[in-house]
């Protein structure tokens, strides 16, 4: 029996060009904080001569039998530590093709129903299923059910793109020409911006519209960043706009927010990106409060959750678009279930430069499609050209 050797997480770094034009942030929960409302976009990453460090963190496991299965980058470094502290024990010495028992085991932490520790047992178990996949020989779609197509439709996802009068529609008919068939905006203000504030709001969702036409779907954005009152205010003043979907207006706790929506407003809603595992998905599907479930495999449990939730989110009607962090685990699971459960994978387009950068394989959509993968496992190999720096990360 094939056996865990050792769990690592490698730092890894290097350099990228610049992204040009400046980028502009959503909303944020802390915006009714004067002094946060102010901040500009937040400087994740050092710039020097025209280029940007990028430093992001990889989970890799090694069996007795020289098979590796790798996964990243992983979110937080803050998972980092959990994985070699906490869940490298437990995994040590275990058959890595038993996925679900050691999900079910590693769940049972007592303070592992949900953030960093989820987020850890996230990446474990997604660079599990990339050495199931190098084990079989096969792309981890085929190991999910088999592929229900050979090639997704990708939605635009616009955050850090230009928000000004004029701009933002610009952008939106850019990205259109590109192949896309669907578009998601951000909004940058919340309650505290006052009337204009939400003017700004109404007018960034008017001017796409009415770059993009109504024969192009687009989605709305509110990053948990509005309350029940001037959620319902702007959904009526949106109503015109006739978005596919508003997404998460309020915090994921706010289920009786969630319930007055549903009963006074006339919008699909979605959200599920800060919802963790089937658990705290389901008062939300037995309520009727979402049209469309994100989850990011990211932090709601990896693959072997990604794709329960799905089967939960079919049985309950409601459509499965998960939420995009990071593409690779979203593209196999999308591409094992039916187009009607899923009809596009979000693809944040300034973001994923960063996300593929250390990747040979760089997951780059064409005509507003991305192509399955053929490689076993996830498809992930690192570009060693691209890397400055790669050290085994220590706790």
């Amino acid at each position: 029996m094939m056996k865990i050797s050792d769990v690592k997480v490698y730092r890894v770094s290097g350099w990228m060009e610049l992204e040009e034009g400046e980028s502009e942030r959503s909303a944020a929960p802390r915006d009714m904080y004067a002094e946060y409302a102010a901040l500009a976009q937040p400087e994740q990453i050092n710039s020097a001569n025209g280029k940007v460090r990028i430093v992001r963190h990889y989970v890799s496991i090694h069996t007795d039998e020289g098979l590796e299965g790798i996964y990243g980058p992983i979110v937080y470094e803050e998972q980092a530590d959990i994985i070699v502290k906490k869940i490298k024990p437990q995994l040590l010495g275990q058959n890595p093709l038993d996925i679900e028992r050691l999900w079910d085991q590693l769940r049972y932490d007592r303070h592992g129903r949900s953030g960093y520790y989820m987020m850890a047992v996230s990446a474990v178990d997604c660079a599990l299923w990339d050495l199931r996949g190098k084990f079989y020989n096969t792309p981890v779609y085929r190991l999910l059910g088999g592929a229900t197509r050979d090639k997704i439709p990708v939605y635009a996802s616009m955050l850090g793109h230009s928000l000004q009068s004029g701009e933002a529609g610009k952008q939106a008919k850019a990205a259109a020409q590109q192949g896309y068939t669907a578009q998601k905006w951000f909004f940058r203000y919340g309650p505290s911006s006052g009337a204009q504030g939400k003017a700004d709001n109404l007018r960034l969702a008017e001017e796409v519209r009415e770059a993009l036409g109504f024969s192009y779907e687009l989605m709305l954005d509110c990053w948990m960043s509005w309350d029940v009152p001037y959620a319902l205010d702007m959904m009526e003043r949106l109503r015109e706009v006739r978005p596919l979907w508003l997404e998460e207006p309020l915090l994921p706790n706010q289920i009786d927010g969630y319930r007055v929506l549903k009963e006074k407003a006339h919008l699909n809603i979605a959200a599920g990106e800060h919802l963790y595992t089937r658990k705290e998905f389901k008062p939300f599907f037995d309520q009727g409060l979402l049209q469309f479930a994100q989850p990011d495999p990211d932090w709601t449990g990896g693959i072997t959750e990604l794709r329960k939730i799905a089967v939960v989110a079919e049985t309950y009607d409601v459509k499965f678009v998960p939420h995009g962090c990071t593409v690779i685990p979203n593209l196999h699971v999308i591409a094992s279930l039916p187009p009607f459960v899923c009809p596009y994978l979000e693809y944040l387009i300034r973001y994923q430069k960063q996300q593929h950068h250390f990747h040979k394989n760089k997951m780059v959509p064409s005509g507003g499609y991305l192509s399955l993968p053929s490689e076993p496992g996830l498809g992930i190999e690192l570009d060693d050209t691209a890397i400055e720096a790669m050290e085994e990360h220590q706790v």
